[in-house]
Parts: structure tokens; C-alpha cells; sequence
């Protein structure tokens, strides 16, 4: 029986354990939520609230893609804003009984604040999902 406890994609060395085998989702989702690298999960994204690193700073991953490249994480920070927004609509609606207009303001603080907050896990999940996409970057 193995006793090696079991691997959450965070290691370096397993990142690149074999050229050959690729990146599976798990790791890379893992590491994007952490705001690291996608490739080797060591290397920081961001220098600032909202400034990205050129490259990362252990395998040299280019983070500094071409010029409107991150506008696709839009889709990500939109569509998790409108899913979390209709859910909680719907459950306080439905479930609770508490009106729409009693609603409005709360849900659109909401959907201003959270995307904001959410602004970079949106950019590095974005990132994230064009390295697992595009094996030539593994």
C-alpha cells in the first residue's frame, strides 16, 4: 500500500513530472484558485491589486499574453456573478418569500462589489484554463 499522501497539484515537481503526460484539470484549477502559476503552481500572478507578472518567476510560464488576451476572463467573473445572483434570488423568492423590490438594491450592490473582488481569480482562471487548452504551453 502507498503511504505517499496524495498529490493536490501544488508540487512543483510533479507539475513536470513527465513532458509527455499532460496538465490534468484538477492541479491547474487548483492553482489558479490559489493565484499561482498553472504550470509549476509556485509562481505568484500578480505583483499588485491588479498588476500581473510578466512571466512566472520559476518556470518562466509567459503570463504577459498579447494585447486583449485576459478580456475572455469577462466570461468567467460575468457568468459566476449572474449564477450566484439568480440563485440567491431565486432561494429568497421562492423559499423565503422576500420580495423582488425588497432585493434590488442588495443584488445589484452585489454584482457591482463581487465582481471587483473576484476580478483577479477571474484573470488567473482564465489563464489556468488556455494552459490546460493549449498542451504546447505544458
Amino acid at each position: 500500500m502507498d503511504n505517499r499522501s496524495q498529490d493536490d497539484g501544488s508540487s512543483a515537481d510533479n507539475a513536470s513530472a513527465s513532458p509527455t503526460e499532460p496538465l490534468r484539470f484538477g492541479p491547474i484549477f487548483a492553482r489558479s484558485c490559489r493565484l499561482r502559476c498553472p504550470r509549476c503552481g509556485e509562481g505568484k500572478l500578480f505583483t499588485g491589486l491588479v498588476s500581473m507578472n510578466d512571466a512566472c518567476e520559476r518556470c518562466r510560464l509567459n503570463i504577459a499574453r498579447e494585447s486583449g488576451f485576459y478580456l475572455g476572463s469577462i466570461y468567467f467573473n460575468y457568468g459566476l456573478t449572474s449564477v450566484i445572483a439568480l440563485a440567491v434570488f431565486f432561494t429568497l423568492f421562492l423559499g423565503y418569500g422576500i420580495s423582488p423590490d425588497a432585493q434590488l438594491w442588495p443584488l445589484a450592490a452585489f454584482c457591482v462589489i463581487f465582481p471587483l473582488l473576484f476580478f483577479r481569480h477571474a484573470r488567473s482562471l482564465w489563464l489556468g484554463m488556455d494552459v490546460w487548452l493549449d498542451k504546447s504551453q505544458q
